[in-house]
């Protein structure tokens, strides 16, 4: 069992003490039925970005717990109670014996969405929404998540198989592929994240992908470049980039994407 302290040291100083809040308050909330508190996405992955990044965070409970303790998380935790640092917090809980076995569902208890630039939202269970995102965020969890509390990630959460996991980061390059809602920088970096992952298969933090692809996709480094450029600012201060070379690029991720399609009952 990990310590309290010791994890947080592999954190960005400037979320550190609200992610140890975080933490004790999910651990006042949920009693002994918590299993696990892991830091995920860029936070695991090594590029988070202060004023740009969401704070991802998923929680592992035996049960599921009865509703009025979901609720009680979910308010605890809410940007008014709790204020975050960082762009947003994304908090998703699962139930433990759920989370250990591969799977493409989304398979969540609760979906918490709060910040000064995230919509709020908090979905008790999946709501018939896209789960790409969920599958993709245990893949990245299982790799390389920061254990706050509890075991290490690999221990706690399985990567979805190859079949499901594969039409996750399809499903996501589609969806950035037709822009809605999204910084045309992050459409680009994580179409360059899932054509590396296919490639590798290992997650890359987003910057890093976008350069192992501009080294050697000549036609475009350009875009690339100013991709990284504009996700080094402020989420606020984003650079335009040219409609026409993302979806050009997007389309191009979409069938390298396709390239690595896993084999039939693999």
């Amino acid at each position: 069992m990990g310590t309290e302290t010791e994890p947080f040291r592999t954190v960005p100083a400037e979320v550190r003490p609200y992610l140890t809040e975080l933490v004790r308050r999910t651990r006042a909330v949920c009693g002994p039925g918590l299993t696990g508190v892991v830091a995920v996405g860029s936070l695991a992955l090594g590029d988070y970005r202060h004023g740009r990044s969401d704070v991802d965070v998923t929680v592992l409970v035996q049960g599921p717990p009865p509703a009025a303790v979901l609720r009680e998380l979910a308010d605890a935790l809410d940007h008014r109670r709790l204020p975050c640092p960082a762009a947003g917090l994304e908090l998703v809980v699962y139930a433990a014996d759920f989370a250990r076995l591969p799977s493409g569902e989304a398979g969540y208890l609760l979906d918490l969405n709060t910040g000064a630039h995230l919509p709020g939202r908090a979905a008790f269970g999946p709501d018939g929404g896209p789960s790409f995102w969920y599958a993709i965020d245990r893949s990245v969890a299982h790799q390389a998540g920061i254990a706050l509390y509890g075991p290490p990630a690999a221990e706690l959460i399985a990567t979805p198989g190859p079949a499901d996991l594969h039409a996750a980061i399809r499903a996501s390059v589609r969806e950035h592929g037709d822009g809605e809602g999204h910084l045309a920088d992050n459409r680009v970096l994580n179409g360059c994240r899932s054509v590396t992952y296919c490639r590798t298969g290992r997650w890359l933090a987003k910057r890093d992908a976008a350069r192992q692809l501009a080294a050697t996709e000549e036609h475009f480094r350009p875009l690339l470049e100013a991709a990284v450029h504009s996700f080094e600012r402020p989420r606020t201060a984003a650079l335009p980039l040219p409609a026409p070379q993302v979806r050009e690029f997007l389309t191009w991720a979409r069938a390298r994407v396709d390239e690595h399609a896993p084999a039939p009952g693999a």
